[in-house]
């Protein structure tokens, strides 16, 4: 602790020292927007990447912002713990998934990630230093911080919330071929003794839901690490076997099934090229990153006579409007698979990510380039997908493209609520408001 209260006061003095609007820097990000270029100073907080403690006594972990899920989840196993909600990339960070949206298949029982928190110690835009619990004279940043994507300032130290764990469990995989009976049964086990949940839709008569629950004993365990390819594995079992650390980064290995979009699922590609050091979504993230600098794909598409829009999105509907919204999604993004995930919302407190509380909602996650013979104007389809959710009452998060009006975007998310939290944490402007960073990428 005396170590980080040193990198804290090295950040504080940087920050506090004034000059041009700040900007991260760090060796990792989850968002995928393009930033526009402009002057800034870079924040170096690389360094505040311990974990602090953990503790299963009191079922608790605390750790400094940039602390990654892999390493945290990597020190806890030993404890009987874990964080109750871990993110599916290993190398999204604490702070990370409290500044932005993070969900994972157990927050139908505990929420988004920013409702596991206990405790977030923030550097604001004027380098001060407070700290928010949400009994506090700071509660109004403790409820603030969420998706506020390091405008009001940045996490330097989270305490989240630890719950109980075994060492391995059981997946059931049931298929379905309607829409209906699919968000109906997935409804019913969320009120079930599962303690993990999510699916996937593979197409209009092709859905499957995974439940998994912690088991003493197990018979065998699949590994998902290297050759075997997780989402195709629920479509040919109907039970499985994992280790809890393989489960929570099943996802991780082929960033879903994003992977096949850089070659990743060949067999002779995957084996001898990437090897299992290299299949994993920080891999993926830097070639996508790559190609975005340097236009590869755009450029394969135009010699192909195609027009493209990169549809990365990741929205939460109630689950009585899903089906109404799945069928939307197939007829007019047709962008397949998707991933689905239950959230319960615990709370209507935090500002900007307001959700009802007590209300059941589905994670809708999709990720690829929608491709049209015919032009369109840009950012078509995600306007589309960002009307449909607002009519559904539904609510989109914003690590990717967003293309909203300053007036619809401040009644989506906070308006004035933010207004005062970025007069009093952020009066002379160090970091660029909600609106400029997430639609204006600035």
């Amino acid at each position: 602790m005396s170590d980080h209260a040193a990198k804290v006061a090295r950040l504080s003095a940087a920050l506090g020292a004034g000059g041009e609007p700040v900007r991260l820097a760090k060796r990792t990000s989850n968002l995928f927007r393009d930033r526009a270029s402009g002057a800034r100073r870079r924040l170096d907080v690389r360094g505040l990447c311990e974990v602090l403690v953990v503790d299963p006594k009191e079922r608790c972990i605390d750790a400094e912002g940039m602390a990654p899920y892999a390493r945290i989840t990597e020190l806890c196993a030993p404890t009987g713990v874990m964080p109750a909600v871990v993110p599916q990339l290993k190398s999204i960070t604490v702070g990370g998934a409290v500044a932005g949206v993070a969900i994972e298949s157990s927050s139908f029982r505990y929420g988004l990630v920013h409702e596991t928190v206990e405790e977030l110690e923030v550097l604001t835009g004027t380098g001060e230093v407070v700290v928010c619990r949400p009994d506090n004279a700071h509660r109004d940043l403790f409820y603030g911080f969420p998706n506020s994507y390091g405008t009001l300032g940045y996490a330097l130290r989270v305490v989240v919330r630890a719950v109980p764990v075994k060492r391995y469990l059981r997946l059931e995989h049931r298929r379905y071929d309607n829409a209906k009976t699919f968000f109906l049964d997935l409804e019913a086990a969320c009120d079930s003794r599962a303690d993990f949940l999510d699916g996937v839709v593979f197409g209009a008569d092709d859905m499957v839901m995974s439940a998994a629950g912690f088991v003493d004993e197990v018979p065998y365990t699949s590994d998902y690490s290297f050759e075997n390819i997780y989402y195709r594995s629920l479509r040919e079992r109907e039970e499985d076997y994992l280790t809890t650390l393989d489960y929570l980064w099943r996802w991780d290995t082929d960033w879903f099934w994003c992977s096949k979009n850089v070659g990743a699922q060949i067999p002779l590609l995957r084996k001898f090229v990437f090897g299992r050091e290299r299949l994993n979504s920080i891999t993926y993230a830097k070639i996508m990153r790559l190609n975005s600098r340097l236009g590869f794909t755009r450029a394969l598409a135009r010699l192909g006579g195609r027009h493209t829009e990169s549809v990365i999105q990741d929205v939460d509907i109630p689950i009585a409007r899903c089906a109404e919204f799945l069928d939307f999604l197939r007829r007019e993004i047709g962008i397949l698979p998707i991933w689905i995930c239950p959230v319960r919302a615990l709370s209507g407190d935090f500002v900007l990510y307001p959700l009802k509380p007590g209300a059941l909602y589905v994670n809708f996650g999709f990720w690829d380039v929608v491709s049209r013979r015919q032009p369109f104007a840009a950012g078509y389809h995600n306007r589309q997908i960002e009307r449909e959710v607002k009519r559904l009452g539904g609510i989109k998060s914003l690590y990717s493209d967003s293309y909203y009006d300053p007036y619809e975007f401040a009644a989506l998310y906070g308006g004035e609520r933010y207004r005062a939290l970025k007069a009093r944490y952020d009066p002379q402007g160090a970091f660029p408001n909600l609106y400029e960073k997430c639609v204006l990428k600035r």
